[in-house]
């Protein structure tokens, strides 16, 4: 699933399933949700449009359970990590301190043992409330990388004075023994795998791609692997808060990291304290209908984008009064042509831009409207020029690719997250066949890619632990549940579904673009939160803004 803060899944030709990000413009490279066309197909529906239809089985099937809440006494196998005290030391960073925090590998087992965890915090400058941990989604966007470029600088004042701003990076991510997977001229492999196939020979490509980049998985760190579900990282943050001497979690999670303050909040819904859930995922749905959904959420987005582009002069995909429907068809063609012939880059790796490195661009601006202006450029000089370093540079950053060719562990510590925390949405390549139409009528445009990117958990090394469950978090206090109505990687009707399950959720709605809201440029949204954050007062359930 495609979530990053800037959904749930990670690779080449698939987004990730949503999770993935607030939408702070200054994070957007940072931790996006959902997009990595081939990694991240799991989940990569949480952007999606409300209401896509489905043939799965599982949609049809009766409401999950709910998340059980665990005892509230701390086990005495556990007693000794939570009695922990961080030492902590300069990070590099001017301002900020950095610590390790350990947490059993294996909960069930926690003789057997540890995992280390990476914490970063910026003190508060006031009075001081408590920590504010923040999560930027993902799953994979380092957190405290997140926090260093954007939470402990460009939070309102008024929150980093009264808060130590903190950032943990869950197990298997960034700097907490992170998962690797591949070098980075397999990765560069791997993004340029053909994600539509025509013919049994391309779908097996694509297949011997998911499998390569699993086995790597699993190579690197086998034993890690079985251990980053979201349980486990929500579980992780209650250590975290104890050491930091806080009785309760006050928390900013944005795309994937609403499914892992929800998950928190389910697991121990009488130590949440001031929780925002920003780009809402729904935790009720299978990978299916959350790959789904999300599709049709980046349909939407797309829809907005091309009413917007033919109002420009620059619009290489149409003029006044062209209609989204042929802006789209008219972008597919382009795409199918790159399939056939990719364009040169000017990349000094010698790198072309195939159809599945522009469809990663394209997405990648979907998540701002901010890079609207960006993509119209880039689709410009590739459709006209021949020249697709445009794209490219969107499709590198979204899978945080550096000028070096080295690849951050993003798109494999959210493969690794998706496909442990959810049974895959395809089994067999037939399965995907069967499903294209439901995905292409989700959006014409991405549909098929999108289909396709989420066969990638089908080939994982170990097998799925966590199933969709609904989140109630009976006797939380009250938590704000913040939704985008044209959020395209976590669709709309994902906050308003977990706002629906969550006991004491408000549910907070910006109208417009782009995934999250908080921090976006809504005064009324950003005022409804600080004061949820400084003075505990919720906003009333259902406010909208724009």
């Amino acid at each position: 699933m495609h979530t990053r803060r800037t959904p749930r899944s990670a690779s080449t030709p698939a987004p990730r399933r949503a999770g993935s990000g607030g939408a702070h413009r200054k994070a957007r490279g940072g931790a996006r949700t959902a997009v990595g066309l081939l990694a991240t197909a799991a989940l990569l529906v949480s952007a999606c449009s409300s209401g896509s239809p489905t043939t799965s089985a599982a949609s049809a099937a009766a409401e999950p359970a709910a998340l059980a809440a665990l005892p509230k006494p701390v086990p005495a196998a556990l007693t000794s990590y939570y009695a922990q005290k961080p030492a902590w030391r300069g990070c590099g960073v001017p301002g900020f301190e950095c610590a390790t925090v350990k947490a059993p590998l294996d909960y069930a087992r926690p003789a057997a043992g540890d995992v280390r965890l990476a914490v970063a915090r910026k003190k508060a400058t006031g009075e001081r409330l408590g920590s504010l941990l923040v999560n930027p989604g993902g799953p994979g966007g380092s957190a405290i990388g997140y926090m260093e470029s954007y939470a402990g600088i460009g939070y309102p004042a008024e929150v980093r004075a009264r808060y130590d701003m903190v950032a943990v990076d869950p197990r298997g991510v960034a700097r907490s023994e992170p998962v690797e997977c591949l070098d980075g001229p397999d990765m560069d492999a791997y993004t340029q795998t053909d994600i539509t196939p025509d013919d049994g020979k391309e779908a097996d490509g694509l297949v011997a791609a998911y499998r390569t980049f699993a086995e790597g998985c699993g190579a690197d760190a086998p034993g890690l692997l079985r251990h980053v579900s979201t349980v486990e990282a929500a579980r992780d943050m209650d250590i975290v808060r104890a050491a930091l001497g806080d009785k309760k979690l006050n928390y900013v999670g944005a795309s994937y990291g609403t499914f892992l303050g929800a998950t928190y909040a389910g697991l121990f819904p009488d130590r949440a304290g001031r929780l925002v859930l920003d780009g809402a995922m729904d935790p009720s749905l299978p990978a299916r209908r959350l790959n789904l959904e999300q599709t049709a959420g980046f349909d939407t987005a797309f829809r907005s984008f091309a009413r917007d582009c033919v109002r420009q002069t620059d619009c290489p995909l149409g003029g006044a009064g062209t209609s989204p429907e042929r802006v789209g068809k008219n972008l597919k063609a382009f795409f199918e042509e790159l399939d056939d012939r990719p364009i040169p880059t000017g990349d000094p790796d010698g790198r072309r831009l195939t159809e599945s490195l522009a469809t990663t661009g394209v997405i990648a601006a979907m998540y701002d409207e901010g890079a609207w202006p960006q993509l119209r450029e880039a689709l410009t000089s590739a459709m006209k020029e021949d020249d697709g370093a445009g794209l490219l540079v969107l499709s590198d950053g979204y899978y945080e690719r550096d000028a070096d060719g080295a690849y951050s562990n993003l798109m494999f510590a959210n493969a690794a997250v998706n496909c442990l925390d959810l049974p895959p949405s395809f089994d067999t390549p037939d399965q995907v066949r069967r499903a294209l139409p439901d995905f292409e009528k989700a959006s014409p445009v991405f549909g098929e890619g999108l289909a396709w990117a989420s066969l990638n958990c089908a080939y994982w090394p170990v097998h799925a632990t966590g199933e969709p469950r609904r989140i109630e978090a009976k006797g939380a206090a009250p938590i704000v549940v913040v939704g985008t109505t044209r959020d395209p990687a976590t669709p709309y009707r994902w906050a308003q579904a977990l706002a629906g399950q969550l006991s004491s959720a408000r549910l907070l709605t910006y109208e417009g673009d782009g995934h999250t809201a908080y921090g976006r440029g809504s005064a009324c949204i950003d005022r409804a939160i600080n004061a949820y954050l400084l003075r505990g007062t919720p906003p009333q359930d259902g406010k909208r803004c724009s």
